[in-house]
């Protein structure tokens, strides 16, 4: 998983980024944007502008303020993250984490990458490593308070499948980076550890994502919704284990990509969200992992 590990604060001193927070991985380079990388686009769609704006930098990973389609300016604000990115701990394998208070705090970020505020949750609205890897905060203030403070809107969460060979951007608000690729393919079940997660997406290898971009959103740049939640990758070449997850078609056959970075879909959230922005796990097209 794209989080900080065992080690490396070890790796941060060796480095000598003492600056550094203890619990990111040392970028190989924290400022410059990698290259799109292939990808398809309708003819005569211009690309959508991806920067950070709505971006954030929670304290061990990357996330975005995010909406559905049909929330409201009214709403509580939500958070998209990793569920490995929880303040308290990776959730267990079959572990549903719903409407537990939180009071964790979250730096949104502007345009050009700048800190511009403080977000604060009132809650973990939802969040598992089951069948996907991903967390939602309920934030205190609403969709209006934050663009009449700060002046920034929040991302919108696609509703559909993502496409492969979409041209992709994934946005690290932790480290400040911007990666670009296309999306490969997509995987039946992707297996970590004792996790699993389902139709995972594969990234091309332009997309070299480390350790602090766990929670990034995966923007598609024809839509600029976001399509994905950016949360791990293959790094030494082992089998299924943790830090290096396997591939498992549906015949049980395994494949490791070693370097290689992974995705979760996000377009199941959406109807699981009802009015108010409310996680309803009983709402039609629901299929979130349940408590």
């Amino acid at each position: 998983m794209k989080k900080p590990l065992v080690g490396t604060l070890l790796a941060l001193l060796l480095t000598g980024a003492a600056t550094a927070p203890a619990i990111a991985a040392a970028p190989r380079d924290t400022v410059a944007q990698a290259p799109e990388a292939g990808g398809v686009r309708a003819a005569g769609v211009a690309p959508a502008a991806v920067d950070f704006a709505g971006t954030v930098a929670l304290s061990n990973c990357s996330g975005s303020v995010v909406r559905t389609p049909s929330s409201l300016p009214s709403d509580p604000a939500l958070v998209l993250s990793n569920g490995h990115c929880l303040e308290t701990g990776f959730p267990a394998p079959g572990q549903v984490v719903k409407d537990q208070r939180s009071s964790r705090t979250f730096s949104l970020l502007n345009s050009a990458g700048s800190k511009v505020g403080t977000l604060r949750a009132s809650k973990i609205a939802y969040a598992t490593m089951t069948d996907t890897d991903v967390s939602v905060y309920q934030l205190t203030q609403t969709y209006d308070q934050i663009r009449g403070q700060y002046g920034i809107n929040a991302l919108t969460l696609n509703d559909v499948h993502p496409t492969q060979g979409s041209t992709i951007k994934v946005v690290s608000g932790y480290w400040k980076r911007i990666y670009g690729c296309s999306i490969d393919g997509f995987v039946y079940r992707l297996k970590e550890g004792g996790w699993t997660w389902k139709d995972s997406v594969r990234y091309t290898s332009a997309c070299n994502t480390i350790g602090g971009t766990s929670g990034s959103p995966v923007i598609d740049t024809a839509t600029g919704k976001v399509v994905a939640v950016n949360n791990t990758g293959n790094e030494s070449g082992e089998s299924c284990t943790v830090n290096n997850p396997c591939e498992v078609d549906e015949n049980g056959a395994v494949t490791v990509r070693q370097g290689i970075n992974y995705a979760q879909q996000t377009y199941t959230l959406v109807p699981c969200i009802g009015p108010g922005n409310v996680f309803d796990l009983n709402r039609a097209g629901c299929v979130l992992p349940k408590p």
